[in-house]
């Protein structure tokens, strides 16, 4: 594996481990009770990307330093908490660093499995949100990805989308991979500053009755 992918792939399952931590804290749960939540908040969407894409075994079994970084930054995240309370965003602004690193590095993947541009986007983008989609079940709260004012799944379609533009352009690969992350993230962030959404489609209606 490239050794700048492994790098960002442990970053990524940091902070979506700590996106985690904040959760399952949020909610008030035992020490337990988080660990499990930033576990698969961390892993859970590159679990699902491999079972689709046939890969055995899946990512964390082939190297449990996934767990190890999941749980290391699960219990940084509960110290920290302890000594200052988070910023109000904090847990936006991890999430969309988690977003950004494991769209653009599941697309990655499936490029690399020789699979078709647009499968590339859908896997990359299954792989970012996915694991939020499970935090945020497992915490009683309505999935980013399905709230109406979010810009989430989008912004990792246009991430990866761009780095695959860039790619087929010429660009050098790490860095098509750094401008595509770059632009998941900004899209995400900029989202929760400024409250961008894509258009809403509301069908009337026709108000007749029988």
């Amino acid at each position: 594996m490239n050794t700048m992918r492994y790098v960002l792939e442990m970053l990524g399952v940091a902070v979506f481990a700590a996106s985690g931590a904040l959760a399952a804290g949020r909610k008030r749960l035992d020490l337990l009770g988080v660990i499990v939540i930033s576990i698969v908040t961390a892993v859970g969407g590159g679990t699902l990307r491999d079972l689709l894409l046939g890969r055995h075994p899946v990512f964390w079994i082939a190297d449990p330093t996934n767990i190890v970084v999941a749980i290391a930054a699960a219990a940084l995240t509960l110290l920290y908490a302890r000594v200052r309370v988070p910023p109000r965003n904090t847990l936006a602004v991890a999430d969309a660093l988690g977003l950004a690193l494991f769209s653009v590095g599941g697309a990655q993947i499936a490029e690399q499995a020789g699979l078709p541009n647009l499968i590339a986007v859908i896997m990359g983008t299954m792989t970012g949100v996915a694991g939020g989609v499970v935090r945020d079940v497992l915490t009683a709260e309505i999935p980013l990805i399905l709230r109406r004012s979010e810009l989430y799944a989008s912004a990792a379609i246009a991430g990866t989308s761009l780095y695959l533009v860039l790619q087929s352009a010429g660009v050098a690969r790490d860095t098509a991979a750094l401008v595509g992350m770059i632009s998941v993230a900004t899209l995400r962030i900029a989202a929760v500053l400024w409250g961008l959404h894509l258009p809403i489609f509301n069908l009337r209606d026709g108000g007749g009755s029988k």
